[in-house]
Order: structure tokens, then C-alpha cells, then sequence
């Protein structure tokens, strides 16, 4: 399988973001998926995972309440709306199946005034 995020940038405290990660090569809709990250010097961070259906969505504590995970499981897609960003969002943002490691590029999200 692959994917391939974006939507990543530099941005203001406070504001939003919206990632975007497009799968090819596999049965996206029979997956459940999840966003990890990882900041500048520290480990990958799990964000939040969504069911292959698109229920069963679950949040980091760090980011409950600003951020929210969705799937279109007819366009092969899985999204994070990011509001509300905080300095401390300032990592590379991967999308990875839920069981599975990263294997792909990521989006660079930098949260800074």
C-alpha cells in the first residue's frame, strides 16, 4: 500500500490546518487508520485512530477537543481538521494503518507566530 499526505504548512497560534492522506494499493475502507507525529528531537507521538468505517475515533489527550479524524472511504482519504493549533503541534504528521509502522514521507506542520 501507500500514502501520501499534505496540507501541512506554517501557521499561527490559533489557527487551523487541514491533513489530508491519500491510500492507493490496498482496501482502504477495511482499515482502520490512525495519525501519528513526531516533534523535532522526540519520539512518534500517537495523535488519533478512526475505525474502517469512520466511528470509533479516538484522541491523543494533547489534542482532544481541537482536533478531529474523518474518513471518505469512497475517495480512499483520511483527514485531520486541526484548530485551535498550539506551538506545541510543531511535528511531522504521518498517516499509518492503525496496526502497522510509518512508511511514508509525512506533512510538515509548524505552529508558529
Amino acid at each position: 500500500g501507500h500514502l501520501v499526505e499534505s496540507g501541512g504548512g506554517l501557521v499561527q497560534p490559533g489557527g487551523s490546518l487541514r491533513l489530508s492522506c491519500a491510500a492507493s494499493g490496498f482496501t482502504f475502507s477495511s482499515y482502520a487508520m490512525k495519525w501519528v507525529r513526531q516533534a523535532p528531537g522526540k519520539g512518534l507521538e500517537w495523535v488519533s485512530s478512526i475505525g474502517s468505517g469512520g466511528g470509533a475515533t479516538s484522541y491523543a489527550n494533547s489534542v482532544k477537543g481541537r482536533f478531529t479524524i474523518s474518513r471518505d472511504n469512497a475517495k480512499n482519504t483520511l483527514y485531520l481538521q486541526m484548530n485551535s493549533l498550539k506551538p506545541e503541534d510543531t511535528a511531522l504528521y504521518y498517516c499509518v494503518k492503525l496496526a502497522d509502522t510509518v512508511k511514508s514521507q509525512g506533512t510538515q506542520v509548524t505552529v508558529s507566530s
